[in-house]
């Protein structure tokens, strides 16, 4: 069994990615493995930003985990052999961690840094243009692989195989994977995803209104 640990650690800045209606689009998402001890603090990684900070980025979208695992699946499932670490636009690239079944206000210790898993990522057209796969988000959405948003409580440093140590798992069971298909999938979830008081705030309330309606 493979000891939880980080892949690689990736950045990017924003760049052109593509043109949608005549404009060009910028974006992050093209995230690179960087060697050596990377400082986390704030809402970032040394040497990593976003590109509109209006849906991106943020205490409550800092750092972004993409499972090793589920790269090698989708490279299966859409019969491609150019995806590696960073491909989904993560900033930590993990091996032997479950990150789509990590529980929402789980905590983990890598390097000298404590994280706390705080949403799923929701893919924008974006991920489409990095792929240059239109058909990616119906399909992202579909398979249930959405990976995890991390909160930083403690900043520190982190470089490519650290381990990944959960120091903390809250009792509610509210799994990463539960709120992304309360979200994309099966509106039926949302009572039970809203359950998890470690979710941001207007995330939370939108998934309680979604249950009452």
């Amino acid at each position: 069994m493979t000891t939880p640990h980080l892949l690689t650690v990736n950045v990017g800045l924003p760049q052109q990615i593509g043109v949608r209606r005549g404009r060009p689009v910028m974006s992050a998402i093209d995230k690179r493995p960087v060697a050596g001890p990377h400082t986390v603090q704030g809402i970032n990684i040394t040497g990593d930003e976003q590109a509109d900070l209006r849906v991106h980025g943020g205490p409550d979208k800092a750092v972004y985990a993409y499972a090793a695992e589920d790269t090698s699946w989708w490279t299966t499932e859409l019969g491609r052999d150019d995806l590696g670490p960073g491909s989904f636009g993560e900033n930590l690239t993990t091996a032997g961690v479950d990150c789509t079944n990590a529980v929402i206000g789980e905590r983990w210790r890598v390097g000298t840094v404590l994280f706390e898993v705080c949403q799923p990522r929701q893919p924008c057209f974006k991920l489409g243009l990095h792929l240059d796969d239109p058909k990616i988000l119906k399909r992202f959405a579909r398979a249930s692989r959405p990976g995890a948003y991390l909160r930083i409580l403690e900043p520190g440093t982190l470089e490519a195989g650290d381990t990944v140590e959960v120091v903390d798992v809250p009792g509610h069971g509210v799994t990463i994977r539960l709120v992304a298909d309360a979200i994309l999938l099966d509106h039926d979830l949302a009572g039970q995803a809203a359950q998890a008081p470690q979710l941001p705030g207007p995330l939370r309330e939108w998934l309680a209104d979604r249950a009452a309606a």
